[in-house]
């Protein structure tokens, strides 16, 4: 099966290629599917290193409306890392995509400046749980318009404690 069959756009496939990317890996192959139909809850499983990142990112991209003024998009991760480094292969795969806007907010890094960034508008935020939630209690992040959640490692999310942040953010 191909990243084609499976129904990415061009746009998409473009960024795919250019990463070197020739075929799907099996939570690929399984997810994207059923994350572009609309399905509303999906549990992903696979070892580090499969792609899972591309397994939820690339429907999310191909989702997401990049005219939204406010984000649409929330990905929320334990480690300032992961946060990082989702937000680079979401650009990477979106690098052709023009007018999808995407904004990493973890702890460990001016906030200022995060704030400054979803200010000038940004479809997808990739998030860390604590630095979320401060942006949430501040008011610098409207969620109002989210319509896709993703929770990357919940499983980890959980054995770190951040339950209660968890259900904070989805309320």
């Amino acid at each position: 099966m191909s990243f084609e069959e499976l129904g990415i756009e061009e746009i998409l496939l473009q960024g795919i290629k250019a990463l070197g990317f020739t075929e799907p890996t099996p939570i690929q192959e399984q997810a994207i599917p059923i994350l572009l139909s609309g399905t509303k809850d999906f549990v992903g499983l696979a070892q580090t290193g499969t792609g899972k990142t591309a397994a939820f990112g690339l429907p999310l991209l191909q989702l997401v409306d990049s005219k939204a003024k406010t984000p649409v998009a929330l990905m929320v991760c334990p480690t300032r890392e992961l946060c990082m480094q989702i937000t680079k292969d979401l650009m990477n795969f979106g690098r052709y995509k023009k007018g999808t806007k995407m904004v990493a907010v973890y702890g460990g890094a001016s906030i200022s400046q995060q704030i400054r960034d979803l200010r000038q508008g940004a479809q997808v935020v990739v998030a860390t749980p604590g630095r979320l939630i401060d942006l949430i209690e501040r008011k610098a992040i409207d969620l109002e318009n989210i319509e896709y959640i993703v929770l990357d490692e919940a499983d980890e999310m959980l054995n770190m404690g951040f339950r209660d942040d968890i259900e904070f953010i989805l309320k």
